[in-house]
């Protein structure tokens, strides 16, 4: 079955152009040219990635990837006109997967789709014996990548979700920032470890009933992140 793609910007050349190499790789692309058209999209129908512009009308692409964030775990690609790291960090902090700076090359936005789904691909193949878990409050379902507290369903992002499933599934382990990048995020990832602290910190914000006295998710300090069971 064909994957696929929304992309989101009002320079229609982009998406002409980002279009047409997708197509060559049998990805169904649609389009979209302001943030309320995204909005739309995404709650009739569903992708397997979307590639969303900071820059937008009616609503940034801030916006649009945090409204998203309340009812999909879409892996989401930012694109932003500044190489300031901050926008870059802001754009995960809303809930975006990865970011690329314009102007790109699209070689390195298809390498990056390849690998999100790549990613995603190994995720649905887990064992069915690891399929479901509960631990004290917290369930976890690696089929249906969802996550409940209390019988009630917390809504993660796609990293988020895979941070967690592979701390709670190597209970007590540590992993450094760096590791954690580089398995989740995957070695040619170009963002540093402040990503990893932004989701681990979302990642608490979320599960935990105090996120500065984590029960599940624990800081060694100077060394990384593990969870306690």
């Amino acid at each position: 079955m064909a994957k696929k793609v929304l992309v989101v910007d009002d320079e229609r050349l982009i998406v002409k152009g980002i279009r047409f190499s997708l197509e060559q790789d049998d990805i169904e692309v649609d389009t979209a040219y302001d943030g309320e058209e995204a909005i739309t999209a995404t709650r009739q129908k569903e992708y397997d990635l979307i590639i969303l512009d900071v820059m937008l009308p009616k609503l940034s692409g801030f916006e649009v990837c945090q409204q998203i964030r309340e009812y999909s775990d879409v892996p989401i690609i930012m694109l932003t006109a500044k190489g300031d790291d901050m926008d870059k960090i802001l754009g995960l902090e809303y809930g975006a997967d990865d970011y690329i700076t314009k102007p790109f090359n699209i070689l390195e936005l298809k390498a990056r789709i390849k690998a999100i789904m790549r990613r995603n691909s190994r995720i649905d193949t887990v064992l069915s014996e690891n399929k479901a878990t509960t631990i004290g409050d917290l369930k976890i379902n690696t089929e249906s990548r969802r996550v409940y507290v209390n019988d009630e369903e917390v809504n993660l992002t796609a990293k988020e979700f895979d941070v967690l499933e592979l701390l709670i599934f190597n209970p007590n382990k540590v992993y450094s920032r760096e590791n954690l990048l580089n398995i989740v995020w995957g070695y040619d990832y170009p963002g540093d470890v402040r990503t990893v602290d932004v989701h681990i910190r979302r990642l608490r914000e979320k599960i935990e009933d105090n996120p500065s006295e984590p029960k599940y998710v624990h800081t060694k300090w100077g060394v990384g992140y593990y969870f306690q069971d």
